[in-house]
């Protein structure tokens, strides 16, 4: 039987960024989803691909086998999950939450722990890597933590999302992996940003440098997306938030401390974005491209 066939009812909460594209992907590979987003406008384009709209969250989760989350934070997950209004409350007790978004590990395993205790469903976290281009054309990375049976079920969902899932352990071991993953990341873009001022101040065309690097032990794909756009002073669409890698390294420096790990590069980065997220030609909303501009005038 084909992952179409079995795929089930899937319902998708939170389209904002990367749900949208992943979303418009699902359908694309002729999956049944239903969708809620806390801002109805941004159901229309996916309502017009061939999406179905549900009343409420708790609408979606009684209605569908999977339930796909790709939320802000860890406080927007656990309120949708175990809110008032949340759907712990008409989750199936043979559905499966899949969690798409990137929150805290340690948090994770308690939802996990509480959300089979109380409805008998499960909990995959499955955050992602790749961005919004990736999630268009189906080639993220995924990075899971949950049971190998529920990975399996998740099959439907992550075959036309994901070029590469890995089982990195139990619960939380997929968010715990995805913040390694944007410790790097944020991380490369500040100090992308930093090369690239370098680079402009010294009178070198910052804009060949991603062509020129390319294939070499300084590249990297955001190197590759990020980079022309830093040079060419180009920040828009937004492809992934100042606040965002702001959120998710702080988070970092949290578990690291509570680990015994030693961070000081992550430090230093996080107090850069720190100042971006309040600097008046970023801002927190401000795609990372705008990094380069705390470099800039200085």
């Amino acid at each position: 039987m084909s992952d179409v066939e079995e795929a089930g009812r899937i319902g998708f909460i939170g389209t904002g960024l990367i749900g949208a594209p992943m979303v418009e992907r699902l359908l694309e590979c002729g999956r049944n989803v239903t969708v809620w987003n806390r801002s109805p406008d941004k159901l229309a384009p996916l309502l017009a691909a061939g999406a179905r709209a549900a009343a409420s969250a708790q609408a979606l989760a009684a209605d569908c086998d999977i339930v796909c989350l790709c939320l802000t934070d860890t406080s927007a997950v656990h309120d949708v999950v175990f809110g008032d209004n949340g759907i712990v409350h008409v989750l199936r007790d043979d559905a499966l939450v899949v969690d798409l978004s990137s929150i805290a590990p340690d948090v994770t395993r308690q939802m996990a722990r509480d959300l089979e205790a109380r409805c008998g469903a499960h909990w995959l976290d499955a955050p992602v890597s790749g961005g919004v281009p990736a999630a268009r054309a189906g080639r993220l990375i995924v990075f899971a933590g949950g049971s190998e049976e529920d990975i399996v079920r998740a099959a439907p969902v992550f075959s036309a999302l994901a070029q590469r899932v890995t089982h990195m352990g139990g619960h939380g071991a997929g968010q715990l992996t995805k913040s390694c993953n944007q410790q790097l990341v944020a991380c490369n873009l500040m100090v992308m940003a930093e090369m690239l001022a370098f680079a402009q101040k010294s009178g070198v065309d910052a804009s060949r440098l991603p062509e020129a690097l390319a294939g070499g032990f300084a590249d990297s794909l955001p190197l590759q997306i990020f980079g022309p756009r830093m040079a060419q002073g180009v920040h828009t669409p937004r492809l992934g938030a100042v606040g965002t890698f702001r959120k998710d390294i702080e988070q970092v420096a949290r578990l690291a401390a509570e680990a015994g790990a030693s961070t000081p590069v992550t430090l230093a980065a996080l107090a850069q974005y720190r100042e971006a997220a309040l600097h008046p030609a970023i801002g927190a909303d401000a795609d990372a491209s705008a990094l380069i501009r705390l470099l800039q005038h200085t």
